[in-house]
């Protein structure tokens, strides 16, 4: 200890959690004096690790370790401390080692909360908390994995409750998940919010029982837990158990040593992180302030913060207005593909004066609630699930006046520019950063980008949900300022898409690490991987699943199908112009009927089927393959269809061969790889059948030719097409589309379709005639010639596939079964009891000669 010399004063933090971590993290950034010279005594026998990603250590094999700190710091792993003694001001380790301290900081965290249920303590049973719980996990399930009994139990349907569903199901286990509460996440979701979760987690193949608690857990002959009883009478067979049902405050350091802790546990301190003692403090998950313990990430890290200004400020002998002024509890996450978010305070209604606007849509999975003021003007919280995108806006809108209407701010009309948001707007809640703390540091710094604005204020270096919002922030200062705003493709990269395609054409360059190696840095991210995986493909490198491409590709186009909600996948072969051979109709429904499918006309003329594994996907396109059948690319970025009417072939309107056409042009751009799908039409006549005015690129037949309509598109931002050309004949129209799809695939930014595209388009319409038709750039016969490379070297990816066992050993649904799945694995169908709907709109025609 300090005896009042010049030595450093000695700060002893117990415990290595992410809260201890960031505690001397922030000390040592503002201690530039070396004021305090700081011990760290940690229980785990490994340095701090990042708690939150924790399942992804299981699921990717992910490195959760925390930035090592420097050399002023002390660390002592695996050695915890057992008792304080606050007269002599030391504590005292179980090796024996007594370390003394000027002041004390108390970051010991959470337990796991095990209900004390008969056989809650049988082999088998788990808690979901550290790396060492997860090591033991995936060894007791790898062994339960390779015997015929593979199921297993997740007791706590919340946050953590379904990241332990996710990494059990991930390693091979039929997954239930029991919850007490009525609904899944209660803390965070109202019912409607946590119903729709519900659908989502079930359709992934797992089982939700909600509103029953446990009654017990039984052993099997082997003395390990066999099976889970419900007090609804409901009983599981089950091999494992993980208990992740809340956490306890780990308090004992405290009550061994006198000091005060609340009646439901944590260590008591005020709005300082300070207990009765003044030497000591706590924070995290172990300190109850303000009569509450906080369990995220945001509140820890702040109370962190406060504590450093306070140790600086004691030895500087100085005030300080440091405080802990309570938490946003705003959350947004990804729960096994869903997004989930929670803001305000969504659970206030009528007593509070509140109102709330509700957007379901159960065939989208989509569940939206705000909750607003009785004026309807100001937004006081809300509920996302299955579309957060409009979150970081709308949290950043807490307490303010709405821009719009509560149905605008529902589907993103929040969406405000960085430059107007109040100073005060919490943007990182992890971080607690200001947009004026954002401002302040693009300002005083000269920040361009993201990765700096998450070096110098922290904001987006958590969770990252906020870094929209950041971005915005950004190109607004940077606008202000006069200084262009950086189109930089991501942290990994300076330059755009478009820069990085031309980079890729003009060099060469063939490989994502070729091309991060020498135009970018560090090992990239799942935003620039799939970029640079389809600038690849769209420049003609090779398979998209060979060498070191496939590891770049996304889950669809990983496995060339597209994967559904519940986990299974969609088969799509090309059907060019909708037309088809009764012979080739016969091969799709009798491997539908083999492999159990659910088949779909689409609204592009194609039949969809259902319902694939992966194991079984080579199995159905060898049929499909075998019949004449080829991908029809509806996994990819890439051309999806050319949609026709029966034209003038059948139809007393038509005046132009509109399925020839169709066919001719499907077939010409199929496989084109582009910054977003592309979708196609023709129509043989003004009567507009096909509705090729909304297409990326849209034909319709006049009786001298074509008219050429280009960047439509429905969805969520329908845009009709803009005429481009008029009564083309055939060789000028396919030269046109060609040098269209061709800029458009060198010019556009990351998933960026061709309607905005066009939009932001200087110039607009009149510049892309120019560039197409008059060849103002000079570019168009390079245009022609990449199209031409493209057309030449096409090839089948699903033939290509299936002539290549390297290929062909990542189609496997169980890792440590590669083979056909174990007969007793029974996979259930939820389709077959849905009645059928008649549909109006697409259909299959059948025409007599």
């Amino acid at each position: 200890m300090n005896d009042g010399g010049d030595e450093p004063m000695e700060l002893v933090v117990v415990g290595h959690g992410p809260s201890g971590h960031r505690l001397v993290e922030a000390l040592r950034e503002r201690d530039t004096a070396g004021a305090w010279r700081v011990t760290v005594i940690g229980e785990e026998t490994r340095p701090a690790y990042d708690r939150v990603a924790l399942t992804s250590y299981l699921t990717e094999d992910a490195d959760l370790a925390c930035p090592a700190h420097d050399e002023g710091v002390e660390l002592l792993t695996g050695d915890p401390v057992t008792a304080i003694d606050r007269d002599a001001r030391t504590v005292r380790t179980a090796s024996g080692r007594r370390v003394g301290y000027d002041a004390l900081v108390l970051a010991t965290g959470s337990a796991p909360f095990v209900p004390p249920v008969p056989g809650h303590d049988l082999p088998g049973v788990f808690v979901y908390r550290t790396i060492d719980d997860l090591d033991a996990l995936r060894a007791h399930c790898t062994d339960l994995t390779t015997s015929r009994f593979a199921a297993g139990v997740v007791v706590g349907g919340g946050l953590l409750g379904l990241e332990a569903a996710r990494a059990l199901q991930g390693l091979g286990v039929d997954t239930h998940v029991v919850e007490v509460a009525p609904w899944l996440m209660p803390r965070q979701l109202d019912e409607g919010g946590g119903a729709m979760l519900r659908r989502h987690i079930e359709a992934l193949g797992m089982k939700v029982h909600a509103g029953t608690p446990m009654a017990g857990l039984e052993p099997g002959r082997d003395g390990g837990v066999a099976r889970v009883a419900l007090a609804d009478g409901t009983a599981v067979d089950a091999g494992v158990v993980v208990f992740s049902a809340g956490v306890r405050p780990r308090d004992a350091l405290a009550r061994g040593c006198g000091l005060p802790v609340g009646e439901r546990g944590g260590i008591v301190v005020d709005d300082t992180c300070r207990t009765e003692d003044p030497a000591i403090y706590a924070i995290g998950e172990c300190a109850q302030i303000g009569g509450q313990v906080y369990g995220l990430v945001a509140p820890c890290f702040s109370m962190a913060e406060v504590v450093a200004d306070r140790l600086l400020a004691r030895v500087a002998g100085t005030p300080s207005p440091a405080r802990f002024e309570g938490a946003d509890l705003s959350t947004k996450l990804k729960l096994m593909g869903v997004d989930v978010a929670s803001f305000g305070d969504p659970f206030a209604g009528p007593e509070q004066g509140a109102l709330d606007v509700t957007y379901t849509d159960p065939v989208a999975g989509i569940y939206k609630r705000l909750v607003v003021s009785d004026d309807a003007r100001t937004l006081l919280g809300g509920v996302l699930v299955g579309d957060a995108e409009s979150y970081p806006a709308l949290r950043a809108c807490i307490g303010a006046e709405l821009p719009g209407s509560p149905e605008q701010a529902l589907f993103g009309g929040t969406e405000a520019a960085g430059g107007d948001l109040p100073g005060g707007t919490v943007i990182c809640s992890c971080n607690n950063v200001t947009a004026e703390t954002i401002r302040c540091a693009i300002r005083d710094e000269g920040l361009t980008d993201i990765a700096g604005i998450k070096g110098c204020t922290r904001a987006g270096s958590t969770c990252g949900s906020c870094v929209p919002l950041a971005k915005r922030i950004l190109d607004a200062e940077l606008a202000a300022a006069g200084i262009e705003v950086s189109r930089a493709l991501c942290e990994h990269f300076d330059h755009s898409r478009a820069e990085l395609f031309d980079i890729a054409r003009v060099t060469g360059i063939t490989t994502f690490t070729g091309l991060i190696e020498a135009h970018g840095r560090g090992r990239g991210c799942d935003i620039c991987k799939p970029v640079v995986a389809s600038i690849l493909a769209s420049l003609g490198n090779g398979h998209i699943l060979d060498g070191e491409q496939a590891a770049l590709q996304d889950t669809n186009d990983a496995f060339l199908a597209n994967m559904q909600k519940n986990g299974t996948y969609s088969v799509v072969p090309r059907v060019p112009g909708g037309e088809i051979t009764p012979e080739k109709l016969i091969v799709i429904g009798e491997v539908a009927r083999e492999f159990g499918l659910y088949t779909k006309i689409t609204g592009a003329q194609r039949i969809d089927l259902f319902g694939a594994r992966v194991e079984q996907l080579p199995l159905i396109w060898k049929r499909l393959v075998d019949a004449g059948f080829e991908s029809g690319h509806a996994y990819g970025k890439a051309l999806r269809t050319v949609k026709s009417c029966v034209g003038s072939t059948w139809c007393r309107y038509g005046v132009q061969d509109s399925v020839g056409m169709a066919i001719k042009l499907e077939l010409r751009y199929r496989g084109l790889r582009a910054p977003h799908k592309l979708k196609s039409a023709v129509s043989g006549c003004a009567r507009e059948c096909a509705e090729a005015q909304g297409k990326d690129f849209g034909i319709i037949a006049t009786e001298r030719g074509w008219n050429l309509y280009l960047a439509g598109n429905g969805g969520m931002r329908p845009r009709h097409a803009d005429l481009f050309a008029t009564d083309l004949d055939d060789e000028t129209l396919v030269r046109y589309i060609d040098r269209f799809l061709m800029f458009y695939i060198r010019t556009a930014d990351r998933l960026q379709r061709t309607a905005t595209w066009l939009e932001g388009l200087e110039g607009g319409l009149d510049y892309l005639r120019e560039v197409i038709v008059e060849d103002r750039l000079g570019l168009c016969a390079e245009l022609d010639a990449a199209m031409d490379r493209h057309v030449g070297s096409y090839s089948d990816e699903w033939r290509d596939t299936l002539d290549d066992p390297a290929k062909l050993s990542r189609f496997v649904s169980f890792v440590n079964a590669p083979d056909t799945p174990d007969p007793s694995i029974v996979f259930e169908s939820e389709r077959d009891q849905i009645k059928p709907v008649l549909v109006t709109g697409p259909r299959l025609e059948v025409a007599a000669r």
